[in-house]
């Protein structure tokens, strides 16, 4: 029998950004972003959910003590990104669009290694209440 569980912690951030490809000119990336592309930047309220997959260990019946996962995310993502600009103010992102697949994809690549190898790890991120990407995918 597979006794796995997935628990789930969800955090919070705001933080600004401008979407931006400098291989193209200004009417291109106007052309794809958008809004997203304005010169002084824009900002969003991101909701976080990272989820832990395992099996409770059989001593605290716990996958993985929330309070750890919680100081994880608090120490490796939020006061990385919370009210920061992600494009001037983050080492992640000085050439990386910060489109919201990609913040997933480095926050998962933050937390990962803090998170023992026979766990599944996913991050869920909000840009808004209708938009929201997952990594891994499912």
């Amino acid at each position: 029998m597979d006794n796995r569980v997935s628990v789930f912690r969800k955090e919070h951030f705001n933080a600004a950004h401008r979407l931006n490809n400098p291989a193209w000119d200004e009417e291109k990336n106007k052309e794809v972003f958008g809004k997203c592309n304005l010169p002084h930047f824009h900002g969003h309220n991101y909701d976080l959910i990272v989820k832990v997959t395992g099996v409770p260990d059989p001593q605290t019946g716990y996958v993985i003590d929330m309070k750890i996962l919680s100081d994880i995310i608090k120490e490796n993502v939020l006061d990385k990104f919370d009210h920061r600009n992600l494009n001037l103010d983050t080492i992640e992102f000085k050439n990386l669009n910060p489109t919201a697949e990609n913040i997933a994809i480095v926050i998962y690549g933050l937390i990962r290694p803090l998170i023992a190898g026979k766990y599944d790890l996913q991050v869920r991120l909000y840009e808004t209440p209708r938009n929201f990407v997952e990594y891994p995918a499912s």
